[in-house]
């Protein structure tokens, strides 16, 4: 298949394309997505391949305008309407009842669906001249980091989808918060720019975490949310997730000094490093963070890392999200100092 290129201006021609049957990486706030139209299975059946991705990974739903909500959801409860008058077009996911013309392919089977109002103003063009809602997960090989770039996009899925639309970088950088609506009690599937404080000022509650954010699910449990079940940002090293202090971190890397070994850092640590490093910003500004994590996990295939101590410490909401990616490219190997 040859991929062809799509600036921002060419909208109109992204989606023809995907009124066609085909699929597109477009562009969001958080990280580029790979589009689809939501009522086409043979397109959805197409992202999964070219994705790599196991179908029972459900898909999140993009809307370009509120009045769209009903032919995505069943319901619409009154929370769920409080959220959207506030992060709405934003970088929130939530989990509603779905329509019953959702295919089943979209919500692995499930009668929940991810719905999300994005604001990059050229993933809201596409949707509004394709007509139809987006079916959108990130715009990269199955368990790689999510892209930020075009160039990214590019280097997955050159050859495997129609068209890559250039947008320039993402402006946060890791993935939707993704919010349960479904139960009784509000509960976060996925960290993300949108924190738990930030919902609870709009709900008036208190705002669960899913144990899943911080540790691996059950091989054969259904999950209502992508990236809780397998593997995901990984680079093709081996990483390790290393929780400590600056001093502790250095001292604990001081003598790890073979050959494809790396230091995943912040700034502050990098004086007293012996070892090769790639930085992924300061560590009192985890939204910094966040913005580089995963152009920093690609960097360490780029200069053929082997094994990589990726520094974590906590600081604020936002350190939840990313923890949430680091510990998952790590596969969950955690090494506390």
């Amino acid at each position: 298949m040859k991929t062809i290129y799509l600036s921002e201006n060419e909208t109109e021609k992204s989606a023809e394309i995907l009124k066609n049957g085909g699929i597109v990486a477009i562009p969001t706030e958080t990280v580029y997505g790979l589009a689809a139209s939501t009522f086409d299975e043979n397109a959805i059946k197409k992202i999964f391949l070219a994705k790599g991705r196991p179908n029972d990974n459900p898909l999140i739903v993009h809307i370009c305008n509120i009045k769209n909500i009903y032919e995505v959801v069943s319901e619409f409860p009154e929370k769920a309407k409080k959220l959207a008058d506030k992060f709405w077009p934003g970088p929130l996911t939530m989990i509603l009842p779905k329509n019953k013309s959702i295919p089943n392919s979209v919500t692995a089977g499930m009668d929940s669906v991810a719905v999300r109002f994005p604001k990059n103003k050229i993933a809201l063009e596409i949707i509004e001249k394709s007509k139809v809602p987006l079916v959108a997960p990130s715009a990269n090989l199955s368990g790689k980091p999510s892209p930020t770039k075009f160039e990214h996009v590019k280097n997955d899925m050159e050859g495997k989808i129609d068209a890559i639309v250039n947008g320039g970088d993402c402006e946060f950088g890791l993935e939707s918060t993704v919010i349960s609506l479904i139960g009784e009690k509000p509960i976060i599937l996925r960290p993300g720019a949108i924190t738990p404080a930030d919902i609870k000022s709009v709900l008036g509650e208190e705002i669960e975490i899913d144990k899943n954010v911080f540790s691996k699910p059950q091989i054969n449990q259904k999950v209502l949310s992508p990236g809780m079940k397998y593997t995901h940002y990984s680079p093709k090293a081996k990483v390790f997730l290393v929780k400590g202090t600056t001093e502790k971190y250095c001292d604990f890397l001081k003598d790890k000094n073979e050959n494809g070994i790396f230091a995943l850092c912040y700034n502050e640590d990098i004086p007293f490093l012996k070892i090769p490093y790639i930085s992924y910003g300061k560590k009192e500004n985890p939204t910094e963070q966040a913005n580089k994590l995963f152009g920093a996990l690609r960097e360490c295939d780029f200069k053929k890392a082997e094994i990589v101590y990726a520094h974590f410490e906590m600081i604020n909401e936002i350190s939840i999200a990313v923890y949430n990616r680091l510990i998952r490219a790590a596969g969950f190997n955690v090494i506390e100092i």
